[in-house]
């Protein structure tokens, strides 16, 4: 009976709690979704705002260099975090990614928003966190769990960005559980993620009224032997593609580190790179977000290349010091290529597409069981086995090379001493 009141006094302590953060987090995501959406509009009506990308690349990277070096991982910040917790999140990180990252999209940078909704997230559910603490102490209160307290509560952050970002809050709880270490979860804070995820999604949607776009698959296929191999084909080709897209944004931002000491001018350089290749080759379709080409990838046949095209202009938007998010761009690149797939994989086009949209983001991110939620959740759940057939044939096949630099390897993808008896 002990544990069940313990177990009921947790429930209650983080409920409370789930609900100012989720609150807070909810209400900050809706605020920059509406941002973003009116910076991308503004955007498209006024197309020679690409031009002037070098100089918003300057804005940034200038903002960073003077007065956000305390915040300038990101996310592999808020991971580090979760992995070893020393220091508070800068609260600074709040406004300078939600700023930096609207001037991104309003300028023409290839980019996405789950970076900035997570950053948001931790950096408020954080700083929520060190008042609460100062006023219970004030109050006389003691507690003996702060260190657990708190990697809990940046775990509830985290979720609740991700959910109120995306309208997915099952994978907002599991991807924060996630992220931090390859091959494990962290049990511990499974309800508190759930509920800040709940929350923050519920305010987002219901009170500020900020909704998401939605994506159909308009044709199923029953689950066969042969229909299963071309799935698990597919999957692993979207983990090599995240692996891919992982590897040329390091790269990426690797080049842009050894040639220019100078980081705001890091910034100038991919800018103008950025405009003038969109710009000459009338790619346009490959800036922002790129929702609308991945509703269109869910409809019909569209450009092979454009996979390629997204991969390529995010990497160095990114690499290069731009600011924002992979996993829409990780959406668009594995839902065209999805849509390409369906030219030699006999599987539905609008089914390929979906099991793109989550698979190239499960190999990059390495988290599987939050990209196979993601699917049910936006896709249904009618296709909820190919999205965990593609999303962990995915996360099997990208190696342990992720967007998020932070992540440690808590366990091998396979077996290897099976593997290597085997061959």
């Amino acid at each position: 009976m002990n544990l069940q009141l313990v177990s009921l006094q947790f429930v209650i302590k983080w409920l409370l709690i789930c609900i100012i953060v989720g609150f807070v987090v909810g209400s900050a995501s809706a605020f920059f979704l509406v941002a973003l959406d009116w910076a991308t509009h503004y955007r498209e009506s006024h197309t020679w705002l690409i031009w002037l990308l070098p100089l918003a690349g300057l804005v940034v990277g200038g903002l960073y260099h003077y007065w956000g070096a305390s915040v300038a991982k990101g996310n592999n910040q808020l991971i580090e975090e979760l992995q070893k917790s020393t220091q508070t999140i800068p609260l600074l990180m709040m406004p300078l990614i939600l700023v930096t990252t609207v001037i991104t999209h309003l300028f023409g940078g290839s980019a996405g928003r789950e970076g900035t909704a997570v950053q948001m997230g931790g950096a408020l559910a954080d700083n929520l966190y060190l008042w609460g603490s100062k006023l219970t102490e004030k109050l006389g209160f003691k507690r003996d769990t702060a260190h657990f307290d708190r990697k809990i509560i940046l775990i509830v952050g985290i979720s609740a960005g991700f959910a109120s970002v995306f309208g997915t809050p099952l994978a907002g709880t599991v991807f924060a559980l996630e992220v931090a270490i390859i091959g494990k979860m962290r049990y511990e804070a499974i309800l508190p993620s759930l509920l800040g995820a709940i929350v923050a999604d519920y305010v987002c949607q219901s009170v500020w009224h900020v909704g998401h776009t939605h994506y159909v698959v308009s044709e199923q296929t029953p689950l066969i032997p042969t229909s299963l191999v071309w799935a698990m084909l597919a999957g692993a080709i979207f983990g090599l593609m995240g692996l891919i897209f992982a590897q040329m944004t390091h790269a990426w931002g690797n080049f842009f580190k050894q040639k220019l000491s100078y980081p705001p001018l890091r910034a100038v350089i991919g800018g103008v790179l950025v405009a003038i290749l969109l710009i000459g080759f009338k790619a346009e379709r490959y800036s922002g977000l790129g929702v609308p080409v991945i509703v269109e990838a869910f409809q019909k046949t569209i450009n092979w290349y454009d996979f390629l095209g997204k991969t390529f202009f995010t990497s160095l938007t990114l690499g290069s010091g731009f600011k924002g998010g992979e996993v829409t761009p990780l959406f668009y690149i594995g839902a065209t290529l999805g849509n390409t797939l369906s030219t030699i994989i006999p599987l539905p086009l609008s089914l390929l597409a979906a099991m793109g949209f989550v698979g190239v983001f499960s190999g990059a991110s390495n988290t599987p069981l939050a990209c196979t939620l993601m699917g049910i959740e936006l896709f249904g759940a009618e296709s909820a086995v190919f999205m965990a057939i593609a999303c962990i044939t995915a996360y099997l096949f990208s190696g342990h090379v992720g967007i998020y630099a932070s992540q440690i390897v808590g366990g091998n993808k396979a077996p290897m001493k099976e593997i290597n008896e085997f061959f």
